[in-house]
């Protein structure tokens, strides 16, 4: 596998017969959860930042249904297709933007990101923190490569990492902030796991979902130096035709602060 984008979105995510099974079931969910629940007035989450009025909120406004499954994709580094990322030695780290371990040991260019995790039970009433699940996070470069798997950053293994949930069942993640390849809205990957140690045997995963970022962020992001090709790409992308959130983005839409001189937050809540 070369890892290359400019084949299309349905190489990138395995194809439309690959999602079909998950979207469907999605619809499904979505159908029975606007029949059956009923929303709970004062429900708060646990969020640290507030949302830019341009960039709508996520997550916890849309209830605490379990956040939607979605698709890896074909570059996990779970072990799952190929290369395996979590046992390596080091893999546990909140900056991701640098390589580790054996690695070429390149550092990933781009604006500054910090991504935060709030995970929290979906059975409970508005969301009780799970403290101790973890959470593994990868993403594309700048340039839309995919460490491990994309060519001319095979040897490298950044924008990687997990993360131990605390007491109030966040992870914080270092990073950059991804490029638009062809065919996908800009997004970040994450698998749920429920302790460190199964993270790191990469076994029993409990949820695959997807983060994804505003438009008017993206816009910014990408008129700096270093995004041109990103521009081009999002031209011609909108997130309700996306082929992961086209069928509903509400609850996996990260809200964003910050700018590009100082860097961005992005925050998002995650019912498991």
């Amino acid at each position: 596998m070369n890892g290359r984008h400019d084949e299309g979105p349905h190489e990138h995510d395995r194809g439309l017969s690959y999602d079909l099974p998950v979207l469907a079931r999605r619809r499904m969910i979505r159908l029975m959860a606007g029949v059956s629940l009923v929303p709970l007035a004062g429900c708060t989450t646990p969020e640290k930042t507030t949302a830019s009025p341009s960039s709508s909120p996520s997550s916890a406004s849309a209830g605490c249904a379990e956040i939607p499954e979605e698709t890896a994709g074909p570059f996990p580094g779970d072990g799952s297709n190929g290369v395996n990322v979590l046992k390596e030695s080091g893999v546990v780290r909140g900056d991701i933007t640098s390589s580790f371990g054996d690695s070429a040991g390149g550092t990933a260019e781009g604006v500054p990101l910090t991504i935060t995790f709030t995970v929290v039970d979906a059975a409970s009433r508005c969301g009780t923190p799970k403290e101790g699940a973890a959470v593994y996070l990868w993403h594309c470069d700048r340039d839309g490569a995919y460490s491990l798997y994309s060519e001319g950053v095979t040897e490298e293994n950044y924008l990687r990492g997990v993360q131990e949930t605390d007491e109030k069942g966040q992870v914080t993640f270092t990073s950059i902030f991804p490029g638009c390849y062809p065919g996908r809205w800009p997004h970040v990957h994450f698998e749920v796991y429920g302790s460190l140690a199964d993270a790191t045997a990469a076994t029993s995963i409990t949820n695959t979902s997807q983060l994804a970022f505003p438009k008017d962020v993206c816009d910014a992001v990408y008129a700096t130096d270093g995004y041109g090709a990103s521009v081009r790409n999002l031209s011609s992308l909108a997130l309700e035709d996306d082929g992961v959130f086209g069928d509903g983005h509400e609850r996996q839409l990260a809200r964003v602060t910050g700018s590009t001189a100082d860097g961005y937050t992005a925050v998002l809540t995650v019912p498991v």
